[in-house]
């Protein structure tokens, strides 16, 4: 893999393109907020409601998760096209206009206690994140010069990740305090999104990519086209495939600290959330510190030092007889270890295509990371009919996985473990 010069600045980058970043970063943290507020609020609502079981069950584990997840399929390839077709500015404005709109709906179901109503308001609001994470990061190498981007990445997963924390906290916060009155929940989620609008204002006035590109309406076709072309650039098509399997590790993780804290620790949902805030933050954390240690370059050499961290965490955790304390550092460690896998892994995905084609790609990597997002809620609810492994036995076999992932993406990029051992010996090293 030859090393590419990164001291260059991305050629389109804005006068004032630190300054709509910032923008970018707060519109982010709005949108993360508010669509993972409303599906938290919703799923407590659900389980308030006087549901059978089997109902709750079906509502719970498996509606409101795929309401929230299957948007990302379905919208992500339109998504990329916007993001290509037109300035990025004006996608995100015209998503915000969409987001004031859809919360409308949600005010007026949660003012009637119409939890379907509700459920279709988090599918648009869903639809409306889907359409507009192409742009959220096509939006990075356009505001910051290549030798920030890493940083970039840095700050938007860390604050991504504080807005779902803050997230799941506001959703019960919302759901106890406006008991029977939710369309005050409403009017906060109408306020935070004018606010986010007004916020997407500042964001640097940027050209179109690709303003002669037309829409394919066969979404199946135009996804396998891109696949193919991301298929033609190796280093490209490793930093998709460890983005997709991210996803799917977070979900399965995150599915099996839940069982793991009822099953095994035996505390209460509070201490569970706990885990799961231990496990977020420790990404965000990460991300943070390893966007700012990457410095002016495109770090690679994370990755498999990230994995390896993955893998030690994972293995660990299987280990039986662990307190909960020590259960909530290992999970932050972990956390930790897969925002310095992540970060480079982001970076290159928005780094490698050619400026008219960064929409799509970006489209493609973000579909393909919900579809292990979206078979989550699916193999949850089959866990529930069919029984389920003992949790520690499943953090071991995340680690085999971890394992495997590391070699398979040391075959695809055979610099990756030399750059591996610059990286963690700290001697010069070659850059992307």
């Amino acid at each position: 893999m030859a090393a590419t010069n990164t001291s260059d600045a991305s050629p389109r980058v804005p006068s004032d393109g630190l300054r709509g970043f910032w923008a970018l970063i707060a519109v982010q943290f709005q949108g993360a907020f508010s669509d993972n507020a409303l599906k938290w609020l919703v799923s407590f609502l659900v389980l308030e409601a006087a549901f059978s079981k089997e109902e709750r069950d079906l509502w719970f584990v498996l509606v409101v998760p795929l309401l929230f997840a299957v948007p990302f399929l379905l919208f992500s390839i339109p998504g990329g096209y916007l993001a290509d077709k037109f300035s990025k500015r004006t996608v995100t404005i015209g998503t915000k206009l969409f987001e004031l709109l859809v919360m409308g709906l949600a005010t007026f179901a949660l003012a009637r206690n119409r939890l379907d109503l509700a459920g279709v308001a988090l599918f648009l609001a869903c639809t409306q994140g889907a359409i507009f994470g192409p742009t959220k990061y096509g939006l990075l190498p356009e505001l910051l010069p290549i030798t920030r981007l890493s940083w970039g990445n840095g700050i938007i997963e860390l604050t991504t990740l504080l807005a779902a924390i803050m997230a799941a906290l506001a959703g019960g916060f919302l759901a106890q305090t406006f008991h029977g009155r939710q369309i005050w929940s409403g009017v906060v989620f109408l306020v935070l999104t004018i606010l986010g609008l007004l916020t997407s204002l500042g964001i640097s006035k940027l050209p179109a990519a690709d303003p002669a590109r037309r829409f394919d309406w066969n979404w199946p076709r135009e996804l396998f086209r891109e696949t193919r072309r991301i298929g033609r650039d190796p280093i490209l098509t490793a930093a998709v495939t460890a983005n997709t399997f991210f996803w799917f590790l977070g979900s399965l993780l995150l599915l099996n600290i839940v069982l793991y804290a009822t099953d095994t620790l035996r505390i209460d949902e509070t201490h569970s959330s706990y885990l799961l805030a231990g496990l977020s933050l420790g990404i965000g954390v990460g991300s943070f510190v390893a966007g700012f240690v990457s410095g002016r370059k495109i770090e690679i050499g994370m990755v498999l030092p990230g994995l390896a961290g993955i893998f030690a965490m994972a293995a660990l955790l299987s280990s039986p007889g662990l307190s909960y304390t020590a259960v909530l550092i290992l999970l932050a460690m972990l956390g930790m270890a897969g925002g310095f896998f992540v970060v480079p892994v982001n970076a290159l995905i928005q780094q490698r295509p050619r400026p008219e084609e960064k929409g799509r790609t970006i489209a493609v990597a973000n579909l393909l990371s919900f579809v292990g997002v979206a078979l989550q809620p699916l193999a949850q609810f089959a866990m529930i009919r069919l029984g389920h492994p003992d949790p520690s036995r499943v953090f071991l076999i995340a680690a085999a996985m971890t394992l495997l992932m590391g070699v398979i993406l040391a075959r695809m990029m055979p610099d990756l473990w030399p750059q591996a051992l610059d990286w963690t010996r700290l001697r010069p090293r070659a850059t992307l």
